[in-house]
């Protein structure tokens, strides 16, 4: 069993950075590949990011490559987001998920957070 908790969340400018905190509990939590998923009001949950257990094989949406960089620290059980030049649609709820195989399809991840809200404003 794993369990997720997220933070770092907050109201931001445009152009401004934040970076995003994915705790987890559970020892078997080094073994999960890990993804960072967002969703905006009234739009479906999409993927943002990935990282493989071992801190390879990271992923990346086309839509933030070159502005956000994922990475995981094992020994901490914790995943980050950071975010630079964020903007305005970037504004959505961020979740961490785990799952145990190589993918970006939210319906391959079987634990979520609970969410925190990211808010960029113009």
């Amino acid at each position: 069993q794993v369990q997720l908790v997220e933070s770092g969340g907050g109201l931001v400018q445009a152009g401004g950075s934040l970076r995003l905190s994915c705790t987890a509990s559970g020892r078997t939590f080094i073994t999960y590949r890990t993804g960072w998923f967002r969703q905006a009001p009234g739009k479906e949950r999409e993927f943002v990011a990935g990282i493989a257990w071992s801190g390879s094989n990271t992923k990346y949406a086309d839509s933030v490559k070159g502005r956000f960089t994922i990475s995981r620290d094992n020994a901490k059980n914790t995943v980050y987001l950071q975010m630079y030049s964020l903007k305005p649609e970037d504004t959505a709820v961020y979740y961490c998920a785990a799952a145990l195989i190589n993918s970006d399809s939210v319906t391959n991840y079987g634990y979520w957070g609970q969410g925190t809200q990211v808010t960029v404003s113009s």
